[in-house]
């Protein structure tokens, strides 16, 4: 039986975006299931009392940040823009990913919001680019609106974001393996020695 990789993820963040283009290859690699947990970072910022690196008060650490996340994207070979509208307000567009779990059509999903993100640059917070994007995907996006604002997918969202800060997250990418947790880019190494371990 597959090990699971669970793999919270928040597409307002960008390292999280690196993640995503380095998991698939990583889970292969090993025959690993990666599962996608969709959360809300700024409700983990909020339980947790943590903040995101653009808040950084120390303005040459809050640089350095920036030139960090571009090397890392340089060191990995990902495409990646800074994204003029950042940071936007998640909610919405969290939902609407949970959504597309409920719908069967996440990875169509997924596949078309990340590039949209970090490499196109669009406004996410913007419903009519998330529609725009999501019809260019193939994608029914009214019928994802309609669905992301059941109580269900609410609900759903706001029990996973409890789920993560209850097992320890505070930021993201999160991932977690037999219950061990490892946080951010830099940690996928350490993540993937322990997939070359025996459970």
């Amino acid at each position: 039986m597959p090990r699971s990789v669970e793999f919270f993820f928040d597409y307002g963040s960008p390292y999280s975006y690196l993640a995503d283009a380095l998991l698939p290859d990583l889970a292969r690699r090993h025959a690993a299931l990666l599962v996608h947990r969709p959360m809300l970072l700024g409700g983990v910022f909020k339980a947790t009392g943590n903040q995101s690196p653009m808040r950084e008060p120390v303005a040459a650490k809050r640089a350095y940040g920036g030139l960090t996340l571009q090397r890392s994207a340089a060191h990995h070979g990902v495409s990646f823009s800074n994204n003029p509208h950042f940071p936007i307000d998640t909610l919405r567009l969290m939902r609407v990913a949970v959504a597309a779990q409920h719908a069967g059509v996440f990875a169509a999903f997924h596949a078309a919001i990340y590039p949209a993100f970090w490499v196109a640059g669009r406004n996410l917070g913007d419903p009519a680019v998330v529609a725009e994007v999501l019809a260019g995907a193939g994608l029914d996006a009214a019928s994802l609106a309609l669905r992301s604002a059941s109580d269900a997918v609410k609900a759903e969202l706001r029990a996973t974001t409890e789920e993560a800060v209850a097992r320890g997250a505070f930021g993201a990418p999160t991932f977690f393996l037999d219950g061990a947790m490892f946080f951010g880019v830099d940690h996928l190494p350490f993540l993937e020695r322990a997939l070359q371990e025996s459970p």
